[in-house]
């Protein structure tokens, strides 16, 4: 998943320095984090098979880890402007890293645990977004800034495109048996069945707490510029939140926000359930984690595709163009079967690639002062990847997992209604 860098931040005393080793620890977060937050995308189906959950209580997952960004990000905010961002980013990846540590006991305890730690593992990713966004920008030449943002985003969606597979080697790996042959099987050996395929996400969580753990101490040690100006959160604007509410297309840019996050966040989640399904594909879950970085990997390559074409087609044309394209798809994959349903699923991410950034550049258009405080209302609209799923969960229970995916249809519905209505925002 794409995520906003906010440019508020100064840098001080960094003349002669060089920036290339920050640079690169700071994009190798970037690659973490969208690791991690794809990863979810694995684990789903697996604990679902593991649990014999219904899909409401597979979701459960997203709703805890993206729960995160709506409950800790105002925290996060007061936190980093009491120790700076540095050591802001530091504590982000030391709370990251005992978030995975937890899926350790988590193997023996139950869902339960596992639960919290995703919320624990997604705090310390809200965390550490917070903090380390704003080197982004201050890294370098003001001049390139957008370059190296870009850099930025695009490892974060190569973090997103490698981890679903990855995954799928080392923790789908083995057979996952159906719910009829678990119901063959006697108490003890479901219960050792279970225990075993629990325990194959330790070794693969461990290694990524110890990963957060290293890059923790490198964060700490590097040569990093102070940053001063606006608050983390924004509240030195002096402006009144309550004031943010006047600008109808920042309220209805939020909604956007809302509801693509949601819509992205919960085609991700059921992907590979939907490509095991016989009339799809049949897939097994290791091999439909594959077609799962593709879904990822498509908002990768589209995002250098808008680059060039959103140089000449102004922001809201080109995402109601994208939020058009993603309803037609969907409906294919809803009415469809077989590989032309599974392709098209998987096309949506192609299209999802310039949805965030614009969105939330329209939504933030002409607000000033106010920007800050904006900034952070939208963040917090990312709590859509916790609920959209929650609800796409219980129509797959109710109704059936392929027409449950009407539900990230309606959200690219509201996408494209504000595309349209803004589509001329930039020249105003």
């Amino acid at each position: 998943m794409e995520h906003y860098s906010q440019a508020n931040a100064m840098p001080q005393g960094v003349a002669g320095q060089s920036n290339t080793g920050p640079l690169v620890i700071i994009t190798i977060l970037f690659f973490m984090w969208g690791a991690l937050t794809a990863l979810n995308d694995v684990l789903i189906p697996h604990l679902k098979a593991i649990y014999t959950l219904s899909y409401v209580q597979a979701m459960l997952v997203q709703f805890c880890f993206f729960g995160a960004y709506f409950i800790v990000s105002i925290p996060a905010g007061m936190l980093i402007r009491r120790i700076g961002y540095q050591m802001g980013a530091v504590t982000g990846l030391v709370i990251a890293a005992f978030g995975c540590a937890m899926f350790y006991p988590a193997a023996q305890a139950g869902y339960g645990l596992f639960l919290f730690a995703f919320f624990v593992l997604a705090a310390g990713i809200t965390i550490l977004q917070v903090a380390a966004n704003p080197y982004v920008t201050v890294l370098g030449d003001p001049r390139t800034a957008s370059s190296r943002l870009t850099l930025t985003q695009a490892f974060n969606s190569l973090g997103t495109t490698i981890a679903p597979a990855v995954g799928g080697m080392l923790i789908l790996a083995g057979a996952m048996r159906g719910a009829d042959e678990l119901a063959a099987m006697t108490a003890a050996q479901q219960e050792g069945y279970r225990a075993a395929q629990a325990a194959s996400v330790q070794g693969p969580y461990l290694a990524l707490a110890g990963a957060l753990l290293l890059l923790a101490v490198l964060f700490a040690m590097a040569r990093l510029p102070k940053l001063s100006g606006a608050s983390a959160d924004g509240s030195s604007s002096g402006e009144s939140f309550g004031a943010l509410f006047r600008h109808k297309h920042l309220v209805l840019g939020t909604i956007g926000i809302f509801v693509y996050v949601g819509g992205e966040v919960s085609i991700g989640s059921f992907l590979i359930n939907y490509m095991g399904e016989a009339h799809i594909a049949g897939l097994a879950a290791a091999d439909a984690a594959h077609y799962v970085s593709l879904y990822w990997g498509g908002a990768m390559v589209g995002r250098f595709i808008g680059f060039a074409v959103m140089r000449t087609v102004s922001p809201g044309k080109a995402l109601a163009f994208n939020a058009a394209c993603s309803i037609a798809l969907i409906l294919v994959a809803v009415f469809g079967s077989g590989h032309v349903a599974m392709w098209a699923i998987l096309a949506v991410g192609l299209c999802n690639s310039i949805m965030f950034p614009t969105i939330f550049s329209m939504s933030l258009h002409g607000l000033g002062r106010q920007t800050g405080q904006a900034s952070g209302l939208l963040c917090m609209a990312i709590v859509g990847g916790a609920l959209v799923p929650f609800v796409q969960g219980a129509l797959a229970d109710s109704i059936g997992l392929q027409v449950s995916f009407f539900v990230p249809a309606a959200c690219y519905a509201f996408i494209l209604y504000f595309g349209l209505k803004y589509a001329n925002l930039h020249k105003q």
